[in-house]
């Protein structure tokens, strides 16, 4: 099964920059959707039955909830089909929200990197940090000027605080790719680092907190979608421990596609380790990690895994199923 829940209408959609566009969802009949922490996201079914994982972008963090969602021109029908299809009025269905990126709100300065419409989870984490009277930077990153959604909206919430934002046009004459290693070397002792956007800009991101020497509880990131490989090369065992049923992962299977085929209710969502809907604790063996949530160090302690996409080293996992 998905982690689908409620139904919820649409009840408006707005342009907010080239090719970006912001949907706002409303509940049914008096059903109020629950305010949610800066950095969640929600999964949305759409009428095609496409499955989809948007951030929330309400500054206030309560309903109606707000999608703002870029027409990605490879779209696969999400993108392209909210925006040529999905009217106001019409229904879908959204699952409870999720938290991947949380905001740390006790650091000394927040400093956020968006690429694109990476920068939709920081409009709330940005409220939030005004809120409670913290300082925050926002570093935009986008090709052009025209592409540049909610850029107003964060303009007014960093003169009403004590924020800043920091556009970085890279495609216009004069511009320039964002300096990420200058940004992280500038950072202090006890200054949060947040990154999201396309693979490339996280990837670098990533290799730059790390060479930098940044502790991992101080780096934070969230990727739009996957750019790794899943795991489905087979060849081992999962014993389910609240069943005691074993299963076989066939070569070419991963861990989910045979848990479905076995009849199990398990949830799930994007299918590729960017939401977090599959996590499911590990109670013995080792697994190999896919995922693009998952630290560092949480990988090492094999606690837990994203069973969409990835798969095991050792000849059996034990998990809490």
């Amino acid at each position: 099964m998905s982690d689908i829940v409620r139904t919820a209408r649409v009840s408006g959609i707005a342009w907010e920059a080239t090719d970006v566009f912001s949907v706002t969802l409303a509940g049914l009949d008096g059903d109020t959707l629950a305010p949610f922490d800066p950095g969640a996201h929600i999964d949305i079914e759409l009428p095609n039955g496409l499955m989809r994982s948007y951030s929330l972008s309400n500054p206030d963090g309560r309903g109606p909830y707000r999608l703002t969602i870029a027409r990605d021109a490879a779209s696969t029908g999400g993108s392209a089909y909210v925006a040529e299809q999905l009217r106001p009025g019409q229904t879908v269905r959204i699952s409870d929200w999720r938290n991947n990126f949380p905001l740390a709100e006790g650091a000394a300065l927040s400093v956020f990197i968006a690429g694109g419409i990476g920068v939709t989870p920081f409009v709330p984490m940005a409220a939030r940090l005004n809120a409670l009277g913290r300082r925050w930077r926002l570093h935009y990153c986008v090709r052009t000027r025209d592409r540049a959604a909610l850029l107003g909206e964060l303009e007014a919430l960093a003169s009403q605080g004590a924020g800043e934002i920091v556009l970085n046009v890279d495609h216009e004459p004069g511009g320039a790719l964002l300096d990420i290693r200058g940004i992280v070397a500038a950072l202090g002792p006890q200054d949060h680092v947040y990154c999201c956007g396309p693979a490339g800009m996280l990837d670098a991101f990533r290799t730059t907190t790390a060479q930098e020497g940044v502790e991992e509880a101080r780096v934070h990131f969230e990727y739009f979608k996957s750019n790794v490989e899943v795991a489905a090369g087979g060849g081992y065992d999962l014993v389910l421990s609240k069943t005691g049923r074993t299963v076989r992962v066939a070569e070419g299977a991963t861990i989910l596609e045979t848990l479905l085929a076995a009849g199990l209710d398990v949830p799930f969502s994007c299918e590729e380790g960017v939401c977090g809907a599959c996590e499911t604790r590990v109670l013995a063996g080792e697994p190999d990690h896919r995922d693009l949530i998952l630290s560092d160090a949480e990988r090492r302690s094999n606690a837990v895994m994203m069973i969409c996409c990835s798969g095991a080293k050792s000849p059996s996992l034990t998990l809490d199923l």
